[in-house]
Order: C-alpha cells, then sequence, then structure tokens
C-alpha cells in the first residue's frame, strides 16, 4: 500500500513516497494563492529556528550485524543502558517482539509486523513481488476471507489507510495498525490478524488476479518525474545493485506475471519466524502483552532465518562520471557525490560522540549554506552537505546545489568554495557554540517531556533497534552523556570527525537534472567544478551576534475580562487592547506548548479586483524583523524553542509555534515582534520569484496536479479569487506590496491568542500581558467581510476535459456537485458521513471488484465561511483505457446511494472511525486546539463539540439515503476528466 525508498542519497530527501492526493474541493479557497504557496514550502519556512534540531540520539544510524542470527539483540556488544521500559524478548520458535508501555496519548496502542525482506530480495523475474505480497496480506487468509481483514477493523473503528496500512521497501515490509482503544479484546484481534499475515495467507489465484489491477494501477499513480529522476539517481550513482534494479514498485512484466502460487513460496521462504518481530507500543500491561502474543504466535513454525541480500555494491572507485537527467517539470539541481565503504560500527556511547560531532560540523556547513541562499540576490535557491550510510554496503557523501533555471554554474561555484572552506580551515568557535546550543536545547527538552512522549517515538525506537541495531535508551540518559561530552565539542574535534567519516570530492560524480541541460552538456559541469577546485578561498570569520531587541512593548496591558468556559475549562481572557487570550492547561505533553495566533484578514483580503494580496503572506518571516534580519534572528535566538509559522486562512493570519516553559516568554516576545515591526524586506524576493518558476514548469506534469491547477477556476466560473493568475502575476509580488495589503490588518486587525500545553496559567497570563496585551490597541471583533464571503458553483455542468503531461496511460475521473455551507450542524454531519460511506463503497467496486484504481477518494466539504456553500466530491485515478468503465462505476454508486438505504454493516464501517476520532480528540494538545484556537470569536465550536458524538451517532441509513437523493443527481453532477495531451 506503500512504497518506501529508505536511502538518503541526497542531503535533502528526494525519494518522496508520492500519495493518492484526496481531493477536497469544497476547500479550494483562492487556489491561486494555496497551491502555489504550498509549493513554495522552502520560502515559507517561517523562522525555522532551535526547535527543529535534531536530538542525535534519536537520529538514523546503522551499526554492525554481525553475529545477527546467534544474538538476535545488538546488547552485548554495546555500553549503552537500555530503556528498562523495553521488553524485548524471543519466542522458543525464534519469532523476536518488542513491547513498550507508554500512555500517550491515553488508551491507545500500536502494533506492528516487522519482516526482514524487501524488493532487494527478489529475483530478476519476481520484481514488485514483496510489494504484491503486503497487498496480498489484505485479501484472505486461513482464518479471514478475502477483503474481510479491512471490514473487521473498520467495525472497530480503525479507518483504511489512516490506521490501517503497510509499507514495502528495499529491505523490510512492515504492517502497521493504529488502535484506537486499549481494549484487550481489539488487541487480541490485532494479534490474531498479524498472525494470519505472518503464517496464514492462502493467495488464491483468483483474488491474486482482482488485485492484480491495483498493484499497476498504483504503479501507473507513482510514474511521475518525480520517481523517474530518483530512478536515473540510484542507477547512476550505484550501478548494478539493488537499489538500481529492484525498485519495490517493481516491473510491469514481473507484476503482470505474478502467480498466487509463485507468489507464496516467496512468501513462506522469507515470512518465517526468525526473520519476523512484533511491535506492541501503548496503553498496556507488558505482562498481558507478552501473554497474548506468546499464545498467538507460538505455534507458528518456520525454517531457520535467511540472511538479508547485500544491497550493494556501493563502489568507491566510481568517478569522474557525468549524468544529465531533464524533465520539463525538474528544476535546477546539481549533485556532486563520491562513494566511500561503509564505516559502521556497534551503538556505544563513543559512536554517539562521534555522530554529535558530525552533526555539529555539517550543521555548520549547511548554516553558511543557508546564509548565502538568503542574500538579496542568492547564488543557489538552496545546498547542502551530508553523508547517507547506503544501508550496510557502503557511504556517499553529497553536495546538493537547487539552482535558479539557467544560473546552475555561479551556484555550483559558490556552493564549493563553502564545501572547500569547511574542509580546508574547519570552524570557528562562535559557529560551534550556535550548534551545540541548539543540540543542548532539544536534547534537554526531549529529557524534560520523556514521560509524555508519543507512542510513535517509541515505534521508532523498536524499528531502529531491528533495522539498524540502535539501542533504544531514554531521553535522561542521553542529557547525561551530552553534558558530560559537550566540553569536548570543540573546533578541532568537529573537523576531524567530519574528515573521518566525508569522501572527498575529488573527480567526483556529477549529476544534473533540471529543464533544460546545461549549455557544453557535461564538458561544462565538469569544467565549471574543476575550475572552481583551483581558485583560492578565505578562511570563514565570526559573524557579530547581537542581542535580541524586542523586549520592551510598554506598560503591560490590563485584563478586562477573564471567565471560565463551562464546558471544557478553557479559560478565556480579554485585555485592555483588545487582545483575546484563551488558554487550556494540560499534562498530555510535558514541558510542551502549543501557541497559535489568529489576526483578523486572512482570504478575505483577497478580492476580485485584487487576488494576490495575501499571496506572499506565508512568506513574510523571509524579510525577517525590523532589527533584525533572518539570518541574524537564527543565531540570536540559538538554543530556545522558538519558532514563528505563517498561514492564511479564510479569514485570519495565523501564527503558530511550539515551544516549552521556560521559553515561553520569548515566543511571546518574538510573535509580538513579528506583527507589531516586520521587516519586508526584499530578502528573498528573487527566491520567491525562482520557486514561481518552478511551480509554474510543474502545473501540468502529473494528472493530479493539473487537476489542482484548473479545478478552482472551473467551478467558479473563473473568479479570479479561486483562478490560478498568470506566472508574470506572481513574479511581480513584493514586499512591500505585501506590507501595503496586509499592513493594516496585521497592525490594527482583531486578534485572539490560543495556548495549551504544560503551563503555569498566571505565569502565561502575565506573560501575555507584557508583550502581545501591551502592543497597541486593536479592533475588538474579527470583521464580517460580508461583500467577500460570496462564493458560487458554475452553473455550466457540461463535461470539461483538462490536459496533462504526464503518462500517457494516466486519466483521472472527478465528480462534483454543490451541496450546502456548515451552518446546520446535523445536515453538515449527514454530508460528511455520505462522503465517508461513498468511498468505502468507490473502495468496494472501483479498486477491490475491479481492480481499475489503486485509491478512489470520495469527500464532503461544508463551508463556514461561504454562506451556502459546500462540495461533494468523487474521484479515481485509472488508466485512460478505463475512464468510460470508471463513470459507469461510480454513477452506479451514487444511484445505489440514492435508491436504498446502505446496509446497517456498511453503515457501522463508515461510522466507526468517526466515532473513535471523537472520542480520542481530546487525547493530544492539537485536538484541544482545534477548540482553544477561536474560543472567543467562534464559542460555537465548542457547542457543536459537545453534542457531535451523539448527533454523528443517530444518523441512520435513511438520513444518508435523504442527502444522496437531495444532493447527488448524476444530471447535476460537474464532471472533470483529466487526460494526457494529445490524447
Amino acid at each position: 500500500m506503500e512504497l518506501r525508498y529508505r536511502l538518503n542519497v541526497t542531503i535533502v530527501r528526494r525519494l518522496i513516497r508520492p500519495l493518492p492526493v484526496k481531493l477536497q474541493i469544497g476547500m479550494v479557497r483562492a487556489m491561486n494563492q494555496r497551491l502555489l504557496c504550498a509549493s513554495l514550502s522552502a520560502l515559507a519556512l517561517a523562522l525555522a529556528l532551535p526547535a527543529g534540531a535534531q536530538a542525535p540520539e534519536y537520529a538514523e544510524t546503522t551499526a554492525t550485524a554481525a553475529s545477527a542470527a546467534a544474538d538476535p539483540w545488538p546488547f552485548a556488544a554495546s555500553d549503552l543502558a537500555v530503556d528498562p521500559a523495553y521488553r524485548v524478548g524471543v519466542l522458543p520458535n525464534g519469532m523476536r517482539y518488542i513491547i513498550r508501555p507508554n500512555a500517550t496519548p491515553p488508551g491507545q496502542g500500536m502494533v506492528q509486523l516487522w519482516v526482514d525482506f524487501g524488493s532487494a530480495a527478489e529475483g530478476a523475474d519476481q520484481q514488485g513481488w514483496a510489494h504484491y505480497i503486503e497487498h496480498m496480506a489484505f485479501n484472505g487468509s486461513t482464518n479471514v476471507p478475502e477483503g474481510e481483514m479491512i471490514h473487521l477493523l473498520e467495525r472497530e473503528g480503525l479507518a483504511f489507510g489512516a490506521d490501517t496500512n503497510a509499507s514495502t521497501g528495499f529491505d523490510n515490509t512492515t504492517y502497521k495498525l493504529d488502535l484506537p482503544r486499549n481494549d484487550p479484546a481489539l488487541l487480541d484481534t490485532a494479534l490474531m490478524l498479524m498472525r494470519e499475515v505472518a503464517g496464514e495467507l492462502t493467495f488464491d489465484e483468483a483474488a491474486v488476479e482482482r488485485e492484480r489491477g491495483i498493484i499497476l494501477s498504483e504503479r501507473r499513480v507513482r510514474d511521475t518525474f518525480q520517481l523517474r529522476t530518483v530512478i536515473d539517481n540510484l542507477q547512476f550513482l550505484y550501478p548494478g545493485s539493488p537499489l538500481a534494479e529492484r525498485l519495490p514498485i517493481g516491473t510491469l512484466e514481473s507484476i503482470e506475471g505474478a502467480s498466487g502460487a509463485e507468489m507464496q513460496a516467496l512468501w513462506s521462504q522469507f515470512y518465517r519466524p526468525e526473520n519476523v518481530a512484533l511491535i506492541v507500543v501503548g496503553d498496556y500491561d507488558p505482562a498481558m502483552v507478552e501473554a497474548a502474543i506468546a499464545r498467538e504466535f507460538g505455534d507458528w513454525q518456520g525454517r531457520p532465518r535467511i540472511a538479508p541480500p547485500s544491497l550493494g555494491p556501493v563502489r568507491p572507485e566510481l568517478a569522474g562520471q557525468t549524468d544529465i537527467f531533464i524533465d520539463p517539470a525538474l528544476s535546477e539541481e546539481i549533485t556532486i557525490s563520491r562513494n566511500g565503504p561503509w564505516i559502521g560500527q556497534p551503538d556505544t556511547a563513543a559512536s554517539r560522540r562521534t555522530r554529535v560531532l558530525r552533526q555539529v560540523g555539517y550543521g555548520i556547513i549547511n548554516r553558511r549554506l543557508q546564509r548565502l541562499s538568503r542574500l538579496e540576490d542568492p547564488p543557489f535557491r538552496g545546498a547542502g552537505v551530508g553523508v547517507s550510510d547506503v544501508f550496510e554496503a557502503g557511504r556517499t557523501a553529497n553536495l546538493v546545489v537547487q539552482a535558479a533555471e539557467g544560473d546552475w554554474a555561479r551556484a555550483l561555484v559558490a556552493a564549493q568554495a563553502e564545501y572547500r572552506r569547511a574542509f580546508e580551515y574547519g570552524f570557528t568557535a562562535a559557529e560551534v557554540a550556535e550548534q551545540t546550543a541548539n543540540l543542548r536545547s532539544s536534547i534537554e527538552s526531549n529529557a524534560a517531556s520523556a514521560a509524555t512522549r508519543h507512542n510513535g517515538n517509541f515505534v521508532t525506537g523498536a524499528l531502529t533497534l531491528l533495522r539498524d541495531r540502535q539501542i533504544p535508551t531514554t531521553p535522561e540518559s542521553a542529557l547525561e552523556r551530552y553534558n558530560a561530552h559537550e566540553p569536548l565539542i570543540t573546533p578541532e574535534a568537529v573537523l576531524a570527525a567530519l574528515r573521518e567519516e566525508w569522501v572527498m570530492l575529488d573527480n567526483p560524480l556529477i549529476r544534473f537534472e533540471g529543464r533544460t541541460a546545461p549549455v557544453g552538456g557535461a564538458d561544462a559541469l565538469r569544467t565549471v567544478w574543476d575550475q572552481g577546485m583551483a581558485m583560492p578561498i578565505a578562511a570563514n570569520s565570526d559573524a557579530a551576534v547581537t542581542t535580541f531587541a524586542y523586549t520592551d512593548f510598554g506598560p503591560a496591558g490590563s485584563v478586562v475580562s477573564d471567565e471560565v468556559e463551562p464546558q471544557l475549562g478553557i479559560r478565556r481572557i480579554t485585555f485592555a487592547n483588545g487582545l483575546k487570550l484563551n488558554l487550556k492547561r494540560t499534562d498530555l505533553q510535558a514541558d510542551r506548548i502549543m501557541a497559535q495566533i489568529n489576526i483578523d484578514g486572512g482570504n478575505m483580503l483577497a478580492t476580485r479586483t485584487n487576488p494576490l494580496a495575501t499571496a506572499m503572506a506565508s512568506s513574510l518571516m523571509v524579510g525577517g524583523l525590523g532589527e533584525h534580519t533572518l539570518d541574524e534572528l537564527q543565531s540570536i535566538l540559538a538554543g530556545r524553542q522558538v519558532s514563528v509559522n505563517i498561514s492564511t486562512t479564510d479569514d485570519s493570519f495565523r501564527l503558530s509555534a511550539s515551544t516549552i516553559p521556560a521559553d515561553l516568554e520569548m515566543q511571546l516576545q518574538l510573535f509580538a515582534a513579528a506583527i507589531a515591526d516586520p521587516g519586508f524586506r526584499p530578502t528573498g524576493e528573487a527566491q520567491y520569484r525562482q520557486n514561481v518558476a518552478n511551480y509554474f514548469a510543474q502545473i501540468s506534469a502529473t494528472p493530479a496536479n493539473a487537476l489542482s491547477t484548473n479545478i478552482g477556476a472551473i467551478i467558479s466560473d473563473g473568479d479570479p479569487r479561486e483562478t490560478l493568475q498568470s506566472q508574470a502575476d506572481y513574479e511581480a509580488l513584493t514586499f512591500n506590496r505585501l506590507r501595503d495589503d496586509i499592513g493594516d490588518r496585521m497592525q490594527n486587525g482583531a486578534m485572539e491568542l490560543a495556548l495549551v500545553g504544560d503551563m503555569d496559567e498566571e505565569q502565561a497570563i502575565a506573560l501575555v500581558a507584557r508583550t502581545l496585551g501591551a502592543l497597541p490597541p486593536r479592533e475588538q471583533a474579527f470583521r464580517t467581510y460580508e461583500d467577500n464571503r460570496d462564493r458560487s458553483f458554475t452553473a455550466d455542468r457540461s463535461q470539461r476535459v483538462i490536459r496533462h503531461d504526464g503518462a500517457a496511460n494516466q486519466a483521472q475521473l472527478v465528480m462534483v456537485w454543490p451541496t450546502r455551507d456548515d451552518s446546520d450542524q446535523r445536515a453538515s454531519q449527514v454530508l460528511s458521513l455520505l462522503g465517508r460511506v461513498a468511498e468505502l463503497q468507490l473502495l468496494e467496486t472501483l479498486r477491490e471488484q475491479l481492480g481499475q484504481t489503486y485509491s478512489p477518494n470520495a469527500s464532503a466539504d461544508q463551508s463556514r465561511t461561504h454562506p451556502g456553500y459546500g462540495t461533494f466530491d468523487i474521484s479515481a485515478a485509472v488508466d485512460v483505457a478505463d475512464v468510460e468503465a470508471t463513470r459507469a462505476a461510480m454513477l452506479a454508486a451514487i444511484a445505489a446511494l440514492r435508491d436504498a438505504p446502505i446496509s446497517e454493516d456498511v453503515l457501522l464501517r463508515a461510522r466507526a472511525p468517526m466515532l473513535e476520532a471523537y472520542d480520542n480528540a481530546l487525547d493530544t494538545n492539537a485536538g484541544w486546539m482545534q477548540l482553544v484556537d477561536r474560543a472567543q470569536s467562534e464559542a460555537d465550536r465548542i457547542d457543536r463539540f459537545k453534542v457531535g458524538r451523539a448527533m454523528l451517532s443517530s444518523l441512520t441509513a435513511a438520513d444518508l439515503q435523504a442527502a444522496a437523493a437531495q444532493y447527488l443527481d448524476p444530471a447535476q453532477r460537474l464532471e472533470l476528466v483529466v487526460l494526457p495531451r494529445g490524447s
């Protein structure tokens, strides 16, 4: 169901995992802004400060696998103390298990079955079979009929895809169940199903044939320019290896030639106890879990473990070669690489100390490169260096440079100089201090919140133990080790550790990808590199670090009202300057606070006459603050858990961050400064324009891209607020214009702040009073913008054909109906549940019965912003040859919903995951934030939440049939067909 390419061959993780795009047509608000902004995420970095620093205890690593057969655990080879809460064991049949009790989120659990078998172990005529076997795990076993596994889990509240999933990579296959409740009966069901996958699959030939179409559909959907460049990159770097020749998706010939009997033979060869491990994490008694595992898996017998295949060769002698890969949708990128042997070692305190030194060193180089990318005339869009372990077959050093179109030579020379400067002259004490401050902050924060880590954290710990033989330790012990090590982190030690791992880029492998081949071709690339290596360079000097300029905002604001909302205990406060503050203290995540501000305006400022008013808003922090550039801020705030992410909603500008109690004051100061004194510097405008060009190069590269580009204009009859404007219009945007368009709202618009998490309420109120509460008076209420809330659905329901430039066999079929807004909660819930029912029906017909599509979708969206407006849509990515049959199947499914009530079982399977979502909504700070966020300006959200579950439970099949009859008239549908250009 999901393909994984767990190989970081560049510092930028380009081995993407393309997943089906679920249409949310009703949410396509100002497509010209949102879609473009999404593509400009590199610019919408907001303020990437130390909160993003990675603690070295959790960095991906590899360690020796020697004597794995004799000792399945790596503990004897390490001097690190294992987290005592982990319970690991081996059944008499050789199957390993890892149990980790944990109560965050409370009353939930995660179960995963890990198989040491992936596409690298396939034969030449078996390519894609590991992934095919993963699919067949859901298609029949000794005790579970075909299709019943998914239905069984849906009845228990697990949504297919979200809570029930699996993935296949080069080296392993993993099956995943996220359990919404921790009751023993549900755990027993999960273990029973995993036992069926491990040893009881039947591979019925008819089921194999039905699944073949789904596999081929998935392969077709994933055939994009992103995947094609990944394949070319692997073949260039690792010729003759499984990485280049055994992609998990397989070949068309091997998929079409697979039989049930042949796959069953391969499955029985690798799905054997000693090759499998079970992971259970959650709110359970570990002794109970251990007994349940023994009871379910104890009788499973199989042959001894098969040694995993090598993923090599990774050839260190490979040098001097050049590769040019051209695709009209690709932005310009140059990768300079050299391979080296694998230098893994046991996971010990000493190896972790070395890893910290290297993390600091690469961090400094990448920080230097980041500074260059933030110049007013940046030499490149982005650049980075790093070394990637290629499983246990070797390692690759990479210098990756992302250039503006046609500017690759300048980009390469600038990045090359920083690489050379680092390895020739080393680092300064100030640079090391900035990196260690960020590391210390991250490690201390992990230790402070150790007791409330999410289940997923421990699943990751279990997987790295199995996959990389990394010891799961405690955050507290990581902090102790770091405290002892920090005095030894010197510029000299950092450079020595880097030189020990780095593979010098002498006569390197050079790879270029982009829309247009470089003038002069491979010779030009090599010449520019060689000339750059001969250029003189000087040592780096420390930049002056100033103090944060925004600590005094005037007299503290006074509180004029303070009440506790009675239903959920949310504290609601108003300050004299108009600021609204909503507080909810929780103990769900120790030492963590979520902060979010909504400021009046948002996309309401985007009008028919000025549709791009907010298009650059998410890039606001690129301009820094009035007193500090963004680059200065990153140095000034090193070691502080603060950040600013700016986004635009339908009616507000949203500033969000996650911080810790010790840094809450700094976080609020940063928020206040971003609002009161944004920099609006032209820094970043050039990079913005470069990203605009790259976005427009991709607007028709895939069916999904082409659909997203055009659907807003089609539905709205060309309303400029919903229509992608011309490339020139976006490239003409400036920060000066942004200031003119949004400055008044940022300075004067109503403002609402929400704080959720582990805080002292009175202290938090006092800090808010001295920062945001001290700002000049603002409007008391969010404006209505009644003249800009109109939204229409086209009356022209003729079929529309959209053209894409992707693979010639790719098509997408979409049907959309207008519905209603969200003002009536019950009516809105009926439509939402109907969307879930429709998706189940489409999965049953289009996917399971006809095998035409990998992931059909249905969704309903009812607007809170636009009166009377909502949409219901169904869609499927299919083969061009299957469009007519898909249309017939879709219309038949809609007719069935209109003509008769659905069965009680379908209703149960559709509703159960939605009910579980209600039950677990307040088990995380993020869930609370959905209600605390606008607890004063949109207080009805709380009322709706309190009655929502009971209301959802009361809906009947007759309600859904009535809604389908009211809204889903086939004659009133808007049909969009996305076809390859020229077909």
